[in-house]
């Protein structure tokens, strides 16, 4: 076949808990007003009118099942959507100004691997004008328009590459004209998220040189030719050390910006006004909001009002869960997206169920739970173990597999391969369940199961030679049968993650065998049951590329006809600056496809989350249409409860 089908349900890290709705605070006043509808996630927002309206928005949501942008007006119960990229499953930072939309979409491949997609285009509302204004091998990313609208600055890479790192994106300011998006000049290095007072001052944030995220401002004219040889400028730092600052939104009319922060001994990220002639705080948000995170400030052109995105709270409405499945756009027609709330999915053979693991660090709410495949009914089959990586019997309706212990841990760290055994046909109160463990507990770190299509025969890694190697193991008894336990790889690296292709022919893996030094430089190897045919596919270019050592990819696992892989990569950069977000471990992650020798790459999904831990279901009828338009009744999910955590890589004990 020409592309995959299916479907595909994979894991967002903190995602399906953010409930982010868009807010504006009258600093008269002091009164907070929910500008969006409490559906989905909603965030990114600045205020659509030129005067000083409080409720008018364009902002981000989700509601469609990828970023899109929409506008909010006062008497309007929906939303408008604006005008879009047609196919591109991200759009970020829109700006409305004299008539036209900005925005930053992902929908153009680069041309060469381990390249960031995000770029800026511009729309009048009608949408029948799309232009692209950020250069072609370029990327850009946050934009902001100057108050006359003449000039727009933006976050860029220009033509390098990214250079793996995601805690301070090594971007520049860069500002170009409106009229000629052409000529562009780098006005300050290392920086991110610009936004203008007038037309010639912007400030920016930058992680400083004494460790703290302060905002810089820098003062300049426009050169009127392509002189550009006094840039880039050096700039002043305006925020003190002693607190992280970031995401600067410039207070028109005045020396004051507002910024999101955080300080030591405060376990929320929130908003402040920041006068830059005194370097006086004035608390916005924490008054009023003391336990949220608040995140992103933008400020109406009268800076009478400020607006931000929050946790929305129990009190104003609107989405009040969070299902167990949610319906999220794919680009490949027959093959259906899911997003799970949980890790680690793995479907029944019939595809009536995913098994799944809820929670990974908690024995009360960890274990291995599973739900019918519509996304309703959730069952807990254990739950008094921290448990993680399911791998469901292609044989047996009623067996999973899982790894039992903490997840992170050294090779001598025990954990247990499981056998379950479950009956769901009793009463929801009296599931039936027996646990077998497989491995012996002197044995150290044994995870990451995978069944053989027989069902006979496991696939796992272990640490119990002091290395974690693949071994393999009968699937009823483990190593407890007569026939012991077989090693399938062995050296000084990390093996893992191996997944039996339905075909047994082949077992995939990822390992960093080819860089043993890197313990997070991973790619896809492939080798047959019986120890012969090792290879490495290369996904980011040819053996000896200098991209190609870069990768980082897990996760992989096959098609139920054996021809594609499925995995999460860091192939695609990062599409936004994390420090803009809540807390992704690897903010790079996103679900790709390709052909077993690496031919056919098609990226899945594109956000500024950490994707992964995905599997895959020949049919792809499966799964909710839209949880929200379905009764309540019989549906299974979790209460929206804002669990979310700061960047932890911005510490304030500096």
């Amino acid at each position: 076949m020409d592309e995959p089908r299916g479907t595909v349900v994979f894991t967002t890290v903190g995602r399906p808990y953010y409930g982010f709705d868009v807010f504006s605070l009258d600093l008269t006043s002091r009164r907070e007003r929910r500008l969006t509808d409490g559906l989905s996630i909603n965030f990114n927002a600045q205020f659509a009118s030129a005067g000083d309206d409080p409720e008018a928005v364009v902002f981000v949501s989700e509601r469609t099942g990828c970023p899109r942008v929409y506008l909010a007006r006062p008497g309007f119960s929906q939303p408008d959507l604006l005008p879009s990229v047609p196919g591109s499953l991200f759009h970020d930072r829109p700006v409305l100004r004299n008539g036209r939309l900005y925005f930053i979409s992902a929908h153009e491949e680069p041309d060469k691997p381990l390249t960031g997609w995000s770029a800026l285009y511009s729309a009048d509302l009608e949408g029948s004008q799309i232009a692209r204004l950020t250069p072609y091998g370029s990327v850009d990313y946050s934009p902001a328009v100057s108050q006359s609208g003449k000039f727009i600055a933006v976050a860029s890479y220009g033509s390098r590459p990214w250079g793996g790192e995601f805690h301070a994106l090594n971007t520049d300011i860069v500002v170009f004209r409106e009229s000629d998006p052409t000529k562009r000049v780098v006005v300050a290095e290392s920086g991110g998220w610009p936004t203008w007072s007038g037309d010639s001052v912007i400030y920016f944030h930058q992680k400083a040189d004494d460790g703290w995220w302060s905002i810089f401002r820098i003062e300049f004219e426009f050169p009127s030719d392509a002189d550009f040889s006094g840039f880039p400028l050096a700039p002043t730092r305006v925020t003190p050390p002693g607190v992280h600052c970031f995401t600067p939104a410039a207070m028109p009319g005045s020396n004051k910006i507002a910024v999101a922060s955080r300080r030591r001994g405060k376990s929320y990220r929130h908003i402040e006004i920041f006068e830059v002639g005194s370097e006086f705080f004035v608390p916005v948000t924490e008054p009023l909001n003391p336990n949220f995170h608040h995140y992103n400030p933008f400020v109406s052109p009268g800076s009478r009002y400020i607006g931000y995105h929050r946790f929305r709270g129990e009190s104003t409405g609107g989405d009040s869960w969070v299902p167990n499945l949610e319906p999220v756009v794919s680009p490949i027609k027959g093959l259906r997206m899911l997003r799970l709330n949980g890790s680690f999915p793995s479907f029944s053979p019939d595809g009536q169920f995913v098994a799944f693991n809820h929670d990974l660090v908690s024995a009360v709410n960890g274990g291995v739970n599973i739900i019918r495949s519509d996304g309703s009914r959730r069952w807990t089959l254990i739950e008094d173990r921290v448990a993680f990586y399911n791998s469901w019997s292609p044989t047996e309706k009623n067996v999973i597999y899982t790894s039992m212990g903490p997840i992170f841990g050294s090779p001598k760290t025990t954990v247990q391969i499981a056998r379950i055994e479950f009956d769901l046909s009793g009463p929801e109160s009296d599931i039936t369940c027996n646990v077998k463990v497989l491995t012996r507990e002197d044995t150290g770190n044994n995870a990451f199961p995978s069944c053989s299509p027989d069902g006979k025969q496991l696939v796992f890694r272990s640490g119990r030679s002091g290395h974690k190697n693949l071994y393999i193991v009968d699937a009823v008894n483990g190593e407890f049968d007569n026939d012991g336990i077989r090693q399938l790889t062995n050296g000084p690296w990390i093996d893992t993650m191996p997944s039996w292709s339905p075909n047994d022919d082949v077992i995939a893996f990822s390992s960093n065998r080819h860089n043993p030094d890197n313990e997070r430089g991973f790619s896809v190897y492939l080798i047959r049951p019986d120890g012969s045919g090792l290879k490495r596919v290369h996904m980011a270019g040819p053996e000896g590329s200098p991209e190609v050592d870069q990768e980082r990819i897990n996760h992989v696992c096959f098609s139920r006809d054996g021809e594609w892989l499925l995995f999460t990569a860091n192939l695609g950069g990062v599409t936004a600056e994390p420090v803009s977000w809540p807390n992704q471990f690897q903010p790079y992650g996103e679900v790709y496809v390709a052909r077993l020798d690496g031919s056919m790459l098609k990226r899945l999904t594109c956000n500024g989350f950490e994707n992964g831990l995905p599997t895959w279901h020949p049919t792809d009828d499966m799964g909710p249409s839209d949880p929200r338009s379905e009764s309540s009744e019989g549906w299974d999910g979790d209460k929206l409860r804002g669990q979310f955590e700061e960047p932890l890589w911005i510490s304030c004990d500096i």
